[in-house]
Parts: C-alpha cells; structure tokens; sequence
C-alpha cells in the first residue's frame, strides 16, 4: 500500500493512495497520522491494507490526490539515521581530495545521525543563508522501521522495515571540511532533509525489492535536464538490514525511525569512476559526485554547487514508467526570517 501525509499541523494528516497516485481516502477513523500507525503496527496495517483495496476498487469515499498538498510522510520523526552504503561514492571523494581509504570502510558501515525534528515538505523550497556554503542535492532511498531491539540480528533488523521512502539528504559541502576536522562529525553542514510525498510498503515494489536493496534507476534532475539515473541496487555495499542492524548495535530504535542508504552511487562497467549521462554514463545523485569525478579526470572541478533558483526534482518509477514515491521537486532559495 501507499501511505502519505496531507499537511495538516505538526504531524501531518494520514492518507493512503491509489496505486496510481492520482486518488486518495483519509485513514482517520483508522489512525490520524502515520507515526501512530507505526506505533501499532500490527493493529493498524492490517486496516489500512483494506482501506487501500477498498479503494482501488472506489467502494470508499475519495479526493483528488495532489502531490503539492502533501508533507513528508513523517514531518517530524525520532530518528534519521543516515548509512552511506554506497561506498563507491565514499571513495570517490577521498580520492579527489587525496585521502586514504580505510578498508575497514568495505566492512564496516558508516552512518551519522541526522536532525529529523522537521523534514521538509517535499516541495518546498531549499533555503540556504549563502550560496557560498556550496549546496548541494543527495538523491537516497530510506526505509522506516518498526520498534529494533538493541542488539538486533539481521533478521530481527529485516522484519522491522516497514515502509520505503526516496530522500533529499541536503549537504552544505563548503561547511563540511571544518566539522569533520574537528573529529565529532557533521552539524551545520546538514540542513533540513526531506522525504518523498509517498511512502509505500516493500510488498508494494514487487520484484524490485529483494529484502534489503531496491533494484531501479533513482532519477534525479537539474532545472529540468537529467543529472543522474543510477540504480539503487547496485554497488550498495551494505544492505538496509545490515545498515538498521548497525544502528542498532547499542541502541534500540524506536518505531519510525528513518534510515538512510546514503547518497546511490555506481561505479562505471570497467569498475572505475562513473561517467556523467552525457558520455553514456548514469550520471550521479549529487553534485559532489560529479565534481570528484571532473578532478579526478582534469585536475579540477567545473560543476558549479546549487545557485538560488536552481530546482532539483528526484524521483523513481517503475518498469513501465509510473512513478513509484511521488516527486521530490524543490527550488533554492534565499533564506529569510520574514518568509
């Protein structure tokens, strides 16, 4: 099924929507929002699966679905916890910069816990202070799980996803050297990130989901020209389970947590960096990317970061073309207190 949060005061008002994503029927009397839901799952799927058949056959009342009315479908939640589990794009970037790769890097997941007090409605605008601060788009697939023990075994970590989402993981890249010299990690460099309009199920995405890894091209954009369309289930080193399971090593997770793949990345097919989509490549999901790939080739980087009124638009679909999550579309805009 697909679930998908109206905006409607802190949290959102809880929809589900056709397959089609062109319908959709209030889940009130059901639950109100979706972090209510996941918090008694067991309970609330089984009901809201129903309501999503009913639907699809139009024997409940219903609206006109639109994808500007809607928040992100947990617009505040306990935690974001974001993976890089694509490690080609790790290494890419040490690279160019002329850093080492650890090995323990292919072995060990990396992960850093994210503001998830307020995501942001997937189309609102990216507001920045300045331009300077080198914004930039990350174009991910996240999962939200159900309540993970401490401790959980990949199993236990599997079980517990519950929903697939596309994510905006926005990176100030000019503020990110001077965090992570200071050896605590990143802050100031990691604004507000932002979820797709829908989240949808694993038994949803059929064959495309294998338990861990979501195998389709995630397309993203630039002012209207494709910027990247790598798939998602290749060169992830470590899967979703692998990834929850990490999180959960010490700590439990609480029923929606937001858990991130990390910025999708392939290789090329001789195994070495990845070619932009203009020379026959799947282009990147990020800026970044793209201008490692350019000073690993030239010496320099010719990409320009994001400038206010540039408009990123991220999106899956699936094999026959239907969008799968809604769209991501947001434009870069100057921030201001009056706005």
């Amino acid at each position: 099924m697909k679930l998908s949060s109206l905006k409607q005061g802190r949290d959102g008002r809880l929809v589900v929507v056709s397959k089609d994503l062109t319908r959709a029927t209030d889940a009130f009397f059901i639950v109100p929002t979706l972090q209510q839901a996941l918090d008694d799952w067991a309970r609330v799927a089984p009901l809201l699966s129903d309501l999503s058949a009913q639907l699809e056959i139009g024997s409940v009342p219903s609206i006109r679905f639109h994808e500007h009315d809607c928040a992100s479908p947990l617009p505040r939640a306990y935690q974001w916890a974001d993976g890089s589990a694509y490690v080609n794009h790790v290494e890419l970037v040490r690279k160019a910069r002329g850093a080492a790769m650890p090995e323990s890097f292919w072995t060990d997941p990396l992960i850093y816990q994210g503001g998830a007090d307020g995501f942001l409605n997937p189309r609102d605008p990216i507001r920045a202070l300045d331009e300077a601060h080198g914004i930039d788009f990350e174009a991910e697939i996240a999962v939200i799980t159900g309540d993970v023990p401490m401790g959980a075994s990949r199993e236990e970590a599997a079980a517990a996803i519950l929903l697939v989402v596309l994510v905006n993981d926005v990176s100030l890249r000019a503020l990110v050297p001077a965090e992570l010299d200071k050896g605590f990690g990143f802050f100031q460099s990691k604004p507000a990130s932002t979820l797709s309009p829908i989240a949808v199920t694993p038994d949803e995405l059929g064959e495309a989901w294998d338990g861990g890894r979501l195998h389709l091209p995630l397309l993203s954009s630039l002012n209207g020209k494709p910027f990247g369309r790598p798939n998602a289930g290749i060169d992830m080193a470590f899967d979703f389970p692998a990834l929850i399971s990490h999180a959960a090593k010490t700590r439990s997770l609480t029923a929606g947590s937001v858990i991130g793949s990390g910025t999708v990345s392939n290789k090329a097919e001789d195994g070495g960096p990845g070619l932009p989509l203009a020379e026959g490549g799947v282009g990147y999901s990020c800026i970044a990317e793209q201008r490692c790939v350019e000073t690993l080739r030239s010496g320099q980087s010719q990409t320009p970061f994001l400038s206010f009124g540039d408009v990123v638009r991220i999106e899956m679909k699936d094999k026959v073309g239907h969008s799968l999550f809604g769209a991501i579309e947001q434009e870069v805009t100057r921030y201001s207190k009056d706005a």
